[in-house]
């Protein structure tokens, strides 16, 4: 009970809280809900004004069971619902549905007639019980009707079909006028606020006599108090309004579910959660994953601290991470380069103000939650990540998965930086842009401990990236670019313990790095002769990039020959740069320690690193301008 007990305080400490511009707390005691049609009425319950609304969100007063209705007869809602519900004419007027308008009556008129009655209900009850609803809608050209007067299933009429039936789902061909949603208004004297949804009075008296009704008492597991309402139906809805799953659930009066453990259905023998716990926890958790949460397809993973502050996304990429909307405004896109040898200690520094700026906003010791949900039935949701950590852990340790993640990211002509990617993007580059979506949500799942705890990179994961990296003729250039630095990225991170630098290293030896120098320092060569003699097509290097991976010294063999035709053209037109690269080859090739040269064996994802830091050494200034501004903005 631990995650929903973070739930329940986070709304305890965020309720009331000033969030202009924000998704506002659900209050207790209320569902969200899409609305169609928005009637206003009098004081006196007299029908105004009535006008169409495309799906808007509504808050609407609910109870326990309307909140997660369902089957053949679904309960009510007391003030807002559908027309199917509040309409006393609607079978009269040739509803395909049955009418359930006596329990809507009795709920709506039972608060009406409690001590916690609302002159804005009061006056809804008065309307409603006239019978004339269909009736008005139809005057008012809301709703729409045939020869005799019956509403109508299909638009038979030419033109357009009407809005409202634009806006209703069909079923069998057909849509159900009486499927709309109505919400009211009323018009009070001396009262600016008409919306019953917006009216915090008419909410908190709902609440009160919600409250009123509920008769099971017991322990809530969760807060320890005893002799409190307890919950037998829990709220769904969770991610999105069309959810149907819950977190907790118990619906089987046969047996069948608790195999005779228990004696009742509701489950609270197992388990007994507070009526106004559940509410605000699922209300919290609602409020969150619409707000901050990462979406994919029905997996959602959710960070957020209980005292309500900003905490950082785990799942975003470090560009995305720092550059928030108030530090975008404030960088300078017009920097100068930065020293391409300083570019990890500028990254360092960075990160530790970034995450600095989030520390100040809390204590080392207040809690921040990592809560991942999924669910394999339209029914069940469950927990797929749970994790509880102080800001202090959770700080340092995203601080350490994007420094050890870090290396230059080219996403596109707009999104080049240093950095860690994404999880979404990582699982892209392991599996290719067309992933199965139940395989990005696993492989998000592992990359979650990693972020989190601290562990170790999946190697499968790595050793998938860094081939695909080396399938560079199977790809698009632009992917290819991101899929090679992401693999980078990876391998930088798996074995962080050899400290590698983002800048070329002339200094490091070993085998792998010294073929991806070769490699880089091959396609430079052949690339400018291209260049010169008005030729585009690709290397030779980055034809046999795949081969050089698996076979690199009898591979090798074949792009040195293929050179020749290149360095007679850079002889003739450029001397002193093919002077430079043979120079620079020479020492590269001086650089192998005993048989490595002629060691034809697969090389590791560290030929990328070699490959990544020589392509952009060889780059002069001006052309690694088109590494853009963005980057170096951020680097400063």
């Amino acid at each position: 009970m631990s995650w929903i007990h973070k739930l329940y305080e986070t709304y305890e400490r965020c309720q009331g809280r000033d969030m202009a511009g924000e998704v506002q707390l659900l209050p207790v005691s209320h569902a969200q809900q899409q609305a169609h049609i928005e009637i206003a009425l009098d004081a006196q319950g007299a029908f105004k004004t009535a006008r169409l609304i495309n799906k808007v969100e509504t808050y609407i007063p609910a109870t326990e069971k309307s909140a997660g209705r369902s089957g053949i007869k679904p309960a009510s809602h007391p003030l807002c619902d559908k027309l199917q519900y509040c309409a006393l004419d609607y079978p009269l007027r040739g509803g395909k549905k049955p009418s359930f308008f006596k329990e809507y009556e009795d709920l709506l008129s039972a608060w009406c007639t409690s001590e916690f009655a609302h002159p804005k209900a009061q006056a809804v009850l008065r309307y409603v019980r006239g019978g004339t609803l269909i009736t008005d809608l139809v005057n008012a050209g809301t709703l729409h009707v045939d020869a005799n007067g019956n509403l109508l299933t299909r638009w038979t009429g030419s033109g357009q079909a009407p809005e409202l039936f634009r806006m209703l789902t069909p079923k069998a061909g057909e849509r159900d006028q009486g499927d709309a949603f109505v919400r009211w208004q009323v018009w009070e004297q001396d009262n600016p606020c008409t919306a019953v949804w917006e009216d915090t009075s008419l909410q908190k008296a709902w609440a009160r006599f919600d409250a009123s009704t509920k008769t099971l008492k017991g322990l809530c597991m969760v807060t320890g108090s005893d002799q409190t309402a307890l919950a037998v139906n829990h709220p769904k809805r969770i991610r999105h309004a069309g959810d149907g799953a819950k977190l907790i659930s118990a619906n089987d009066s046969s047996g069948y579910t608790f195999r005779g453990r228990f004696t009742d259905d509701t489950g609270l023998q197992a388990c007994g959660v507070g009526y106004e716990v559940t509410q605000k926890a699922h209300n919290a958790l609602r409020w969150l994953i619409h707000r901050q949460a990462y979406r994919n397809d029905d997996q959602v993973i959710v960070t957020w601290a209980v005292a309500g502050k900003d905490v950082p996304d785990p799942f975003q990429d470090s560009l995305a991470l720092f550059l928030s909307a108030e530090e975008m405004s404030q960088v300078d896109t017009q920097s100068p380069p930065t020293n391409v040898g300083d570019v990890g200690q500028a990254f360092a520094l960075r990160l530790s103000r970034a995450i600095a700026g989030y520390r100040a906003k809390l204590a080392p010791t207040d809690d921040v939650v990592v809560l991942g949900l999924d669910s394999a039935t339209p029914g069940r949701m469950a927990i797929s990540f749970y994790r509880e950590l102080k800001s202090s852990d959770f700080f340092e340790r995203l601080q350490t998965w994007h420094r050890q993640s870090a290396w230059r990211q080219n996403f596109g002509a707009n999104r080049q930086f240093i950095g860690a990617p994404s999880p979404r993007d990582v699982a892209e580059a392991a599996f290719g842009r067309r992933v199965d979506e139940r395989l990005r949500k696993s492989t998000v799942e592992r990359l979650l401990p990693c972020i989190i705890d601290g562990q170790r990179l999946p190697r499968d994961l790595m050793s998938s990236t860094v081939h695909r990296a080396s399938l560079r003729v199977g790809m698009p250039h632009w992917e290819w670019e991101k899929t090679l630095g992401i693999a980078c990225a990876l391998f930088n991170n798996y074995f962080h313990e050899r400290d590698y630098q983002m800048a070329l290293e002339t200094d490091r030896t070993s085998r792998d790095y010294l073929y991806g120098r070769l490699l880089a320092l091959a396609e430079h060569l052949e690339g400018r002769a291209l260049y010169v003699g008005g030729e585009k097509r690709d290397t030779t290097a980055a034809k046999l990039m795949q081969r050089f991976a698996d076979r690199p010294a009898s591979t090798w063999r074949t792009i040195e020959l293929a050179l020749n035709p290149a360095k007679s053209r850079l002889r003739a037109r450029r001397p002193g740069f093919l002077r430079d690269l043979e120079t620079l080859h020479d020492g590269i090739v001086a650089s192998f320690q005993g048989g490595d040269f002629l060691d034809d064996k697969k090389l590791t994802g560290e030929f990328l690193l070699g490959y990544h830091c020589q392509r952009r050494e060889l780059n002069p200034p001006k052309v690694d301008a088109a590494v853009s501004t963005t980057e170096e903005a951020f680097v400063n």
